[in-house]
């Protein structure tokens, strides 16, 4: 069952960033196990219960490399500081890889609590496909209706990524903006406050996620057609 996250496993992400080395991570695993591993687990599981009820193909895997993500760095590009200051969790729709996949996300540092829902960064052909799909104008339209409510509740939305239109697109079509995006997600981003160390976080997270259900779809729905090709 699902307590809350832990204070220590926030001071200990806090310590990394002062020792972010594999000695001495190695040398406090017991902590990391204990106040970071053990709760998100538990929290995966409970929060994906929450989940499954709103959409029931969602995925819930509490464990490394499935709804969670290693804490270290791919050592490929990660020489320097190997070790990660925040902790990332996920629940993908679908049967594609979760980080190709219209999710719900979670992370949080020492500092930081991030929820986002959608896909934070597109793949060369899932980008063309998003392309593809907001030329039908009916898309776009439901996509924008969509950003437009969620920015007024006060969600942010991923930033675009081009400056020029891409081929097929021009500025005197209907919410053409959408055409320079390289992703397509909602976000909150807050300090962890109180009910994070709590049983009713899951809640909370929730009613976030429920607020942008809508746009999740959509990208699910978006991915769908890539499927179909």
């Amino acid at each position: 069952m699902f307590h809350g996250f832990s204070k220590k496993g926030q001071e200990f992400l806090a310590k990394i960033e002062q020792n972010n080395n594999k000695e001495w991570f190695e040398a406090h695993r017991g902590e990391y196990e204990q106040y970071i591993l053990a709760p998100c687990r538990e929290f995966v599981t409970e929060m994906g219960e929450h989940l499954q009820a709103l959409e029931p193909t969602i995925n819930i895997v509490p464990k490394i490399n499935g709804s969670l993500f290693k804490i270290y760095r791919d050592s490929r590009f990660h020489r320097v500081n190997p070790i990660k200051t925040r902790i990332g969790v996920i629940f993908w729709q679908g049967s594609g890889k979760r980080m190709a996949s219209s999710s719900f996300y979670l992370h949080f540092s020492a500092k930081e609590l991030f929820l986002a829902v959608g896909i934070r960064s597109f793949k060369p052909d899932m980008l063309k496909c998003y392309r593809e799909y907001i030329k039908v104008d009916a898309h776009r339209e439901a996509l924008h209706v969509i950003l437009q409510e969620l920015t007024c509740k006060g969600y942010l939305i991923g930033e675009q990524r081009y400056k020029r239109y891409p081929k097929g697109f021009k500025e005197e079509m209907s919410y053409a903006y959408l055409s320079l995006h390289n992703s397509m997600f909602a976000y909150a981003q807050m300090k962890p406050n109180k009910t994070f160390f709590t049983k009713e976080f899951p809640n909370t997270a929730y009613e976030i996620y429920e607020d942008m259900f809508e746009l999740q779809q959509w990208v699910y729905e978006m991915t769908l057609t890539l499927e179909l090709q």
